[in-house]
């Protein structure tokens, strides 16, 4: 296991401060505030921590309400909606400096057979025959305008293997192309067999590249270019077959839309072997600046 894997494994690991209450740290982004994968993964641990253990989590729902600070803790209060036969419901609540930043509702469900069908994965090259962050970021090291944000994105990847499909959003600024893209990811290195942090992980990743695709759409490089600003607002995920973060899995997003200073991206994450595992969405503030 990777040392970056394992720090951000102890940023997972959030403090019981009391019942139903979680305290998290930082760590630090590409931009100056608190990274949303981040925030989203603790959340979910700390609803997972109040579930049986034989539930596990199969959809989540969350709004981003405010910029966290990195430099300061942040709490997670879990409120219990409910805990059914079936299905356990739980709302979270991430606080920093008295104020709500973050706001996720998390749905769990005991195991149980029924129908199945699912889209068939999209084809992609093998993961290996790909380039690594290492390998691909110093290409295009000369259109980031400020010269320490390489190291920042090697930094915030270095506990994830994330491979582009095709050329990242900075790659080829100023010319519009198909909003579409793939990455293939996987931890840098084993996890442990609790499905609670797979999932968790998985979260984590997702925010990562989702609205490239509203970027390639229009020629834009993305937040470390500077040719737009933009935050996310909300997210959703949809668990459905069991998976493994520390196994390649791929990553499939387009955006059908972008307007109102909004963009939308949608997507659909794929075991090696073909499976659907997860549904994503988020829109994001996607702006380009004034002069």
């Amino acid at each position: 296991m990777s040392a970056a894997l394992e720090s951000l494994l102890d940023l997972l690991d959030l403090e019981q401060i009391e019942r139903d209450i979680f305290r998290g740290t930082s760590r630090s982004a590409v931009v100056p505030r608190v990274f949303g994968g981040q925030v989203a993964a603790q959340a979910l641990v700390a609803a997972g921590r109040t579930v049986p253990g034989d539930r596990t989590a199969h959809s989540l729902h969350s709004y981003f309400l405010r910029m966290g600070d990195p430099g300061a803790p942040i709490v997670y209060s879990v409120d219990r909606i409910r805990d059914g036969r079936s299905f356990t419901t739980r709302r979270v609540v991430a606080v920093q400096h008295g104020q709500p930043i973050f706001h996720l509702s998390a749905s769990f469900q005991t195991y149980e057979e029924g129908l199945e069908h699912q889209a068939d994965m999209p084809p992609a090259p093998d993961p290996e025959t790909l380039p690594t962050a290492e390998q691909m970021l110093p290409r295009y090291a000369d259109v980031f305008t400020d010269p320490g944000v390489m190291d920042r994105l090697l930094e915030a990847r270095a506990a994830v293997d994330l491979r582009y499909v095709g050329a990242p959003p900075f790659a080829n600024v100023g010319t519009p192309q198909e909003p579409r893209s793939q990455v293939w990811f996987r931890t840098n290195g084993k996890l442990a067999d609790d499905p609670l942090l797979h999932v968790c992980m998985a979260t984590y990743v997702s925010d990562m590249t989702l609205l490239d695709s509203v970027l390639l759409a229009h020629g834009r490089g993305g937040w470390a270019v500077g040719d737009v600003v933009g935050a996310s607002l909300d997210h959703a995920m949809w668990f459905h077959r069991p998976f493994r973060a520390d196994e390649w899995l791929l990553y499939d997003q387009e955006s059908p839309s972008a307007s109102g200073g909004r963009g939308l991206g949608q997507a659909r994450i794929y075991t090696q072997d073909g499976r659907l595992a997860i549904t994503v969405i988020q829109e994001g503030v996607v702006r380009v600046p004034r002069d």
